[in-house]
């Protein structure tokens, strides 16, 4: 999982400012999480130049179709940083991926990671490491292979950046998407964990920079710091939606992220439909509004940035939906019906908000 010169170098290098040393101590902390973190088609384990999967057991789909999904925390790790947590940072990660995978119906079969840092603290990459691994049992993949790099110069010493990418499978005739969704689709929301990892820059500028807000300020709205709820890790959603995907009627998925819930509900419709939401189905979680409040931040730009307590959506038959929520529901997710599709022209947009939340 990290690049190795000779022992010869090393001296040189470390003098540059890279640890051999520290990268091995590293990679012996971290090898156990990622064992944990198997499939029974992952061969072989740490020390290889390329992570191996046996494909073999892709003979069983007719006709399987590879996808793949790639993607960081953003500006998330600067809390972790902040706070000098780094074991939950990994879910985050994993999470922002498979999520992105699975709403084409794909299941993830494994992930790769790559962490730069300014400087190898074996205990902190171990750390994130274990969270990856400890997410990617969650979601269902191996943890196959990854890199850890030492830029010293281009990162300060405490700084680290994560990315990932996984790559999973469909068959070809369960594929969803929007050449699968009907008018009188109903729009099933699944409750986010919170922030999850998206819009980091509007939540530390309003309340770190503008309100001067710290870390470890305690804040009665979360019953806890501000940095722990800011650090609240991703929910990970792959195993549901394909649990949801395989005993419902279910045409397509939708990974809120970036953009909002409209925008990336927009990217799964054909263009003949449009859907509307109805805010007062649910409640965002109190950092939302906490966010909306202290930033004086306009609600149509805190849509279009922050998940608003919504972290993944369905479009599913309406006769499916009882059971969609009990599926999920077995899942530990709470998820409710937000809307539907229609045929008809939506001012404003092919997604359109209306209504309030309650209490807002």
């Amino acid at each position: 999982m990290t690049d190795q010169p000779t022992a010869s170098t090393s001296g040189a290098y470390a003098a540059a400012g890279v640890s051999i040393e520290a990268a091995d101590r590293a990679i012996d902390l971290m090898k156990g999480w990622v064992e944990k973190a198997r499939r029974p088609e992952m061969i072989g384990g740490l020390g290889g130049f390329a992570g191996l999967f046996d494909a073999s057991a892709l003979t069983r789909y007719e006709r399987p179709l590879l996808a793949t999904s790639t993607d960081g925390v953003g500006t998330k790790v600067a809390i972790a940083q902040m706070m000098d947590v780094h074991d939950t940072i990994g879910f985050d990660l994993v999470g922002m991926v498979v999520d992105d995978l699975v709403v084409c119906g794909a299941e993830p079969l494994f992930m790769t990671d790559y962490i730069a840092c300014g400087r190898v603290v074996p205990e902190r990459i171990a750390a994130i490491v274990k969270g990856i691994a400890e997410a990617c049992v969650v979601a269902g993949c191996a943890l196959i292979g990854g890199e850890t790099a030492e830029h010293p110069g281009l990162l300060d010493p405490d700084d680290y950046d994560v990315a990932g990418a996984t790559t999973g499978v469909v068959e070809a005739s369960k594929l969803l998407g929007p050449g699968r969704v009907r008018p009188g689709d109903v729009v099933i929301a699944m409750e986010a964990s919170g922030l999850h990892s998206n819009g980091y820059s509007l939540v530390r500028h309003v309340l770190l920079q503008q309100a001067g807000w710290t870390v470890d300020r305690q804040v009665d709205d979360f019953g806890r710091t501000l940095g722990e709820e800011l650090l609240e890790p991703t929910r990970i959603y792959a195993k549901a939606c394909l649990d949801l995907a395989a005993r419902t009627e279910t045409h397509a998925m939708s990974h809120v992220t970036g953009g909002g819930l409209a925008a990336n509900l927009e990217r799964v419709l054909p263009e003949e439909l449009s859907v509307r939401i109805d805010r007062s189905t649910w409640t965002p979680q109190p950092v939302f509004d906490v966010v909306r409040r202290v930033g004086d931040v306009a609600q149509a730009d805190l849509e279009a940035t922050l998940n608003c307590g919504v972290g993944m959506v369905s479009l599913t038959a309406p006769e499916s939906v009882d059971t969609a929520i009990a599926v999920l529901a077995g899942h530990g997710i709470r998820a409710w019906v937000a809307g539907e599709a229609h045929a008809d022209d939506v001012d404003g947009g092919r997604v359109l908000l209306e209504g309030q939340h309650p209490g807002w």
